[in-house]
């Protein structure tokens, strides 16, 4: 089938009325927004989703992991669908756009074909896939990953937060757990796309338009526990302490030095830290941290892995510390669906925008949704790199850009008909 003209664009400024009109929901303190997963704020941005999806004539199905699908039907309704989404839930600050984007990108294809009169053979969903993030609940990815069958459902619902909380429970308390079993639309699936903004500085610092996403790093996220003695700051001798925070600070140390060792694709950090009692005056007994590494190479991810294995217990066993290690989340690297890259790059090249590939530093619904259907990315800049922090921005043209060239790749993969 012909791909549609160079003519076809969506409508940038409704696009970004939307995103501005979501961003009210659940704001943050500082411009961004605070909407994590689960949350009332989150019920209610779903709410405002699909009164949005319902007006443009979608109707909805919600799966028992509260995925939402909002289906324009095809012109021949039982061939397989073509997917397109991201996900609503924010970091604690977040930005207005991580993920956001993708989901109303969605939604915009749907109301420019409305508004041109387009009819397509093969269905389109717009998919709001539930706790991509996993700030509130780890692993991130938690719903498309049971979809994919890479998690168990029961483990998933019993997830829970810092404050106990059971994602199951909260799922249920939202008004969001629905009927349809996962992964149950997995076998009637054509193809899935999700737009992204790039969270890193290449595409702006290289002043390219849209970032044709060809892999996506692997990911190991390990939770670290590091067991001292609480004891006074003041009395107990310097060769008689069990400090716990010493003993993640030379961890954390180490966890640079691997990523550094492994470069340049490889990176490592803790992100996720807290130390006990946390009291001005007592020595630290206990650390709990995530150590995350990401290598487009599973072979540096296990190389890294192993050493800080080695290196963790060396260090605690050294200063008398109590160590237990716990894999909380990862996923091997990705090579995305050739025909879907394809589809994207060609995308880019008809509607005249500068383009380069691109390898995704971090962990995308689409990452999982690739092991049980044919999937690619397209990235469009974010100012300085910065994501996951209440100050990232995009613009209006690079929103736009980035929403043209997803629509001609997911509507000419449900084929126009004439």
């Amino acid at each position: 089938m012909p791909a549609p003209g160079e003519n076809l664009k969506i409508n940038g400024e409704r696009l970004w009325d939307s995103l501005m009109q979501m961003a009210k929901i659940g704001p943050g303190i500082a411009g961004g927004n605070n909407r994590q997963t689960l949350t009332d704020e989150d019920a209610e941005g779903r709410r405002l989703f699909q009164k949005w999806c319902e007006d443009a004539g979608l109707t909805m199905g919600v799966d028992s992991m509260g995925t939402m699908f909002m289906t324009r039907p095809g012109t021949e309704p039982d061939l397989p669908a073509v997917y397109v989404g991201s996900h609503l839930d924010t970091q604690p600050t977040g930005g207005k756009y991580d993920g956001v984007l993708g989901v109303l990108a969605g939604l915009e294809i749907v109301r420019t074909l409305n508004d041109l009169g387009i009819k397509t053979k093969h269905p389109i969903v717009v998919t709001n896939w539930t706790n991509e993030e996993g700030t509130r609940y780890a692993p991130a990815m938690l719903a498309s990953g049971v979809f994919a069958g890479v998690h168990e459902e029961d483990w998933a619902n019993a997830r829970e937060d810092a404050k106990g909380l059971k994602f199951g429970d909260e799922l249920e308390r939202i008004g969001w757990k629905g009927d349809e079993p996962v992964g149950s639309r997995k076998d009637k699936m054509k193809a899935f796309f999700e737009l992204h903004i790039e969270q890193g500085p290449i595409l702006e610092a290289e002043g390219k338009d849209i970032g044709v996403v060809t892999h996506g790093q692997g990911l190991s996220w390990t939770q670290v526990t590091v067991t001292g003695k609480e004891s006074h700051t003041g009395s107990t001798p310097m060769p008689m302490r069990k400090n716990a925070g010493l003993g993640m600070a030379r961890i954390l140390e180490l966890v640079d030095e691997i990523a550094w060792a492994h470069k340049p694709d490889a990176v490592g950090a803790a992100g996720h830290i807290d130390i006990y009692p946390n009291s001005r005056n007592v020595i630290p007994g206990k650390a709990v941290f995530t150590v995350d590494f990401r290598s487009p190479d599973l072979a540096t991810i296990k190389a890294m892995e192993q050493q800080l294995d080695a290196g963790a217990k060396k260090i605690c066993n050294d200063m008398g510390l109590g160590l237990e290690m716990e894999t909380v989340g990862g996923f091997d690297p990705v090579t995305f669906d050739e025909t879907c890259v394809t589809a994207i790059r060609n995308a880019a090249e008809r509607l005249g925008y500068s383009h380069r590939d691109i390898i995704s530093g971090a962990g995308h619904d689409a990452c999982w949704i690739n092991r049980v259907a044919p999937t690619a990315m397209v990235m469009c800049p974010c100012v300085d790199g910065l994501s996951h922090n209440e100050a990232e921005e995009i613009s209006l043209d690079w929103a736009r850009a980035g929403a043209d060239v997803l629509f001609h790749a997911v509507v000419e993969t449900a084929e126009i008909v004439e």
